[in-house]
């Protein structure tokens, strides 16, 4: 398919952002959008230093997602926003959603997608009425060898599923700063952030890639959540256990109070034939362990033939030249631009562009975080999800 770019505003990821780049870099990419304007921040005249910076006329530049709705009415079909961006933090998505959804807007809504999950099913209900598409930015599932690991396990490579263990730990929250680092102080504030801290910043992304690449869904979890750093509102360290649909077992750590991980990220699936293993530091290979002891590692790659072709579609360099954050990032962006193309020419999404995180996900992402947080209070007590 052809590219056409869209017309993309933004709303958060301001100048002090550190998502707003990553959102621009993956939206500039592969052509598929053009960034027009948006409110970057609650102080307009940072947006409009923003703006000026990113050679954005000063007209397209809001005060806040109201005034953009109302002035991008005035604009003819041709000339408003086709999609925009939701990057703030997590408190304000709801209402923002909300309100773009009803003045028919396309969405790329950061993770969770809401504070409570009352409001991500309004959400998902409310998408579902306008006919609205909607990514969330789920990251890691953009990477080609997730992709490749989930096909793999989708063609019975490692038989029937029957342990996940995932690990996503940092250590950026060691120490207390809460009140000084920007990051930090809305995160571990649960009028902004929510109910859940590590848990609901970096947990919600093993979550997510433990059903994605295995292709289950988790039933119930027994989870204990810790605040290591005193004076903390929340957590910063949490395990939890999980079963999933088919009878599987698995695990989930997530800390950001590790010393020396950065973004430890590694996610082992176990089959009654197999194993896979992926790992954040290595991201463009691999590796699959078979019960006769013979090791294979599959290498990211456009020219690598033995990939899947979903897997292909999301590689842009031939194998040994790594691709990265910005990469997977990019992924989501291209597929829901070409899934958004689709619907517009009235044609069904193919396969590949439909690969993108929807609404349903981080829906279920609410559920892994309420879930999480009662069963800790309830001392690891187990929980379902719905």
């Amino acid at each position: 398919m052809k590219y056409k770019r869209l017309r993309l505003g933004l709303i958060g990821g301001g100048i002090d952002s550190m998502i707003g780049p990553i959102h621009r870099y993956a939206a500039r990419l592969d052509n598929c959008y053009e960034l027009v304007g948006g409110a970057f921040s609650r102080d307009k005249n940072k947006s409009l230093h923003l703006g000026e910076e990113l050679g954005l006329d000063e007209t397209r530049i809001y005060k806040d997602y109201r005034d953009l709705i109302q002035q991008e009415a005035t604009l003819s079909p041709q000339a408003r926003f086709e999609v925009i961006g939701i990057l703030t933090p997590n408190a304000d998505h709801f209402p923002i959603a909300k309100a773009l959804m009803e003045a028919d807007y396309h969405l790329i809504l950061e993770k969770p997608i809401t504070t409570r999950l009352t409001d991500a099913i309004e959400l998902q209900c409310l998408a579902e009425s306008y006919k609205r598409l909607c990514c969330v930015t789920y990251t890691y599932a953009g990477y080609p060898m997730i992709k490749e690991a989930k096909h793999l396990i989708q063609i019975g490579k490692i038989g029937k599923v029957k342990r996940i263990n995932i690990n996503f730990s940092q250590d950026w929250l060691l120490d207390y700063v809460d009140k000084t680092n920007k990051q930090a102080k809305w995160r571990q504030d649960p009028a902004l952030g929510g109910i859940a801290g590590t848990m609901g910043d970096i947990g919600v992304h093993a979550f997510h890639l433990a059903e994605y690449i295995s292709g289950l869904e988790v039933t119930e979890i027994a989870a204990e959540l810790n605040t290591f750093v005193p004076q903390r509102n929340l957590d910063d360290d949490g395990v939890v256990l999980l079963h999933f649909n088919n009878g599987a077992k698995g695990t989930l750590n997530a800390s950001q109070v590790l010393c020396g991980d950065k973004a430890n990220l590694m996610v082992t699936v176990c089959g009654e034939k197999g194993t896979i293993l992926w790992e954040h530091a290595h991201a463009n290979k691999l590796n699959l362990y078979r019960k006769n002891h013979h090791h294979e590692i599959l290498h990211a790659g456009k020219d690598n033939a033995d990939l899947s072709a979903i897997t292909l579609h999301n590689c842009r360099l031939p194998a040994g030249h790594p691709e990265g954050l910005i990469e997977a990032f990019a992924n989501h962006y291209r597929n829901f631009a070409l899934s958004i193309q689709s619907l517009k020419e009235g044609s069904k999404s193919k396969m590949e562009y439909d690969d993108y995180p929807k609404l349903a996900e981080g829906v279920r992402s609410l559920a892994f975080i309420e879930a999480a947080v009662l069963s800790s209070q309830n001392k690891g007590k187990w929980t379902n999800l719905f």
